[in-house]
């Protein structure tokens, strides 16, 4: 396989630009026919069978043979266990992550996360009461690769909100369990965990079977038939997101060193050959230096034909006039990970609107903000960021009216609703209003 990349060479000054932009860009998040029957075949045998379904397909899909579900659940011993076995120096960076992520939930409940309250002039109280979810599900990918980091990202929130029950599902193909994950788990306050993936996981959490208990809403990420199944079951229960391919764009001035860029674009690449890597930059000379990078750096990544072909495939350099274009442009590609690697990126932050996260300055790499800068790593992708917030603590938990009317404020409340009530033809609503009236 190719250990070259050819990332597409764009000039918003070309008369091509748009149409060669917009097919760059083009990707689409429709299920293939074949993945939307199988998923829901599964859902639907899970609901009927429970724990006797989840036990087949975790045979059929991870040739893991058991007849009892009780050897799929993680005890709380076995989580601690892989804890402790870990090497000082992960176990270290695991709750120092950890502490920055809840540290930062925990200041995004205190600003956002308070039930208010106040009292009109004739005494009527108004307000919201903020509540957490009682129960909730966490998808952990487990097939190719291990994300402890999405284990954190999403209990801990979970756990900030209040959130009482957290379940959390990884499967383990062939029995092998990541002792990072399981003592990430433990790190995260995870309540119960079962080596259960895919859309039998997915159908297990929204329906409930009699072992694994049915959740309010179902958070993180996963394959294709992971994706269908969250987004069959919405409605029954609450979903994070449907999520798409990974995505960076660096917005750059052509001042960062060009093999910090590359190997920034590298980073989201190797996640997967659908995965997005953009740059914006004003400076041609700079943008060559930058492929340069890329040419020497990318024989030395162990992932180099994925990056390779990610790059060649959906990648991006692109040439702009003046790097408030470049800010325009990055408006319209609403990135899941923005960078503006500038010498003064806060000059160029009140133009950005659209973005996942953004990440300001030279020195801060995206790894940093998937791993332990302390915001979410749960972002929206596929341009959703222009409608879409990251995973947070919001999600966890729901808001509920409070609306207490005092006697005088039912005179003047009341005569506006019962004219109202009347003028959409809504009698027993209007006279609701009306027998509380001193007339």
């Amino acid at each position: 396989m190719s250990t070259t990349a050819h990332p597409a060479r764009l000039s918003t000054a070309s008369n091509n630009f748009e149409t060669d932009f917009k097919a760059r860009l083009h990707w689409s998040a429709e299920t293939d026919a074949g993945i939307e029957q199988r998923v829901a075949d599964i859902l639907r045998d899970v609901q009927q069978r429970g724990d006797a379904a989840v036990l087949d397909y975790t045979a059929r899909f991870d040739g893991l043979q058991t007849t009892a579900m009780t050897e799929l659940e993680l005890t709380q011993t076995e989580l601690k266990v892989a804890f402790d076995g870990l090497p000082a120096v992960q176990r270290v960076a695991l709750q120092a992550a950890a502490a920055r992520v809840r540290s930062y939930h925990e200041a995004q409940r205190k600003a956002s996360g308070e039930s208010w309250s106040y009292r009109d002039e004739d005494g009527t109280l108004l307000g919201q009461k903020v509540t957490p979810l009682d129960r909730v599900g966490i998808y952990v990918p487990g097939g190719k690769a291990a994300y402890p980091s999405s284990v954190l990202m999403n209990a801990i929130p979970a756990h900030v909100a209040g959130v009482a029950e957290i379940i959390m599902v990884v499967p383990t193909p062939k029995g092998e369990k990541n002792m990072l994950v399981l003592a990430a788990a433990y790190v995260a306050g995870v309540t119960r965990a079962f080596t259960v993936g895919g859309a039998q996981a997915v159908a297990a959490l929204a329906y409930g079977t009699e072992t694994i208990p049915k959740v309010d809403k179902i958070t993180g990420p996963g394959n294709a038939y992971v994706a269908a199944a969250k987004r069959r079951v919405f409605g029954t229960v609450g979903i994070d997101m449907i999520a798409g391919p990974s995505e960076i764009l660096v917005l750059a001035d052509g001042s960062t060193p060009p093999d910090w860029v590359a190997m920034d674009l590298f980073s989201q690449a190797e996640h997967d050959e659908l995965a997005q890597s953009i740059l914006l930059c004003p400076d041609a000379a700079y943008i060559d230096q930058v492929q340069a990078s890329i040419n020497r750096l990318l024989p030395e990544m162990p992932r180099r034909e994925i990056i390779a072909k990610s790059l060649t495939d959906r990648g991006a350099l692109i040439l702009t006039r003046r790097m408030e274009e470049a800010c325009d442009i990055s408006n319209r590609i609403a990135p899941e990970h923005l960078e503006v690697s500038s010498r003064d990126p806060h000059r160029w932050e009140p133009l950005l609107k659209h973005a996942g996260a953004i990440f300001l300055g030279a020195y801060t790499s995206e790894s940093l903000g998937d791993y332990c800068a302390g915001p979410n790593h749960v972002l929206p992708t596929s341009g959703t960021a222009r409608f879409s917030s990251p995973l947070g603590v919001y999600d966890f938990q729901k808001r509920s009216s409070l609306i207490e009317v005092s006697e005088a404020g039912a005179q003047t409340l009341g005569q506006i609703a019962s004219t109202l009530a009347h003028g959409e033809g809504l009698q027993a609503h209007a006279r609701a209003a009306e027998m509380r009236l001193k007339f």
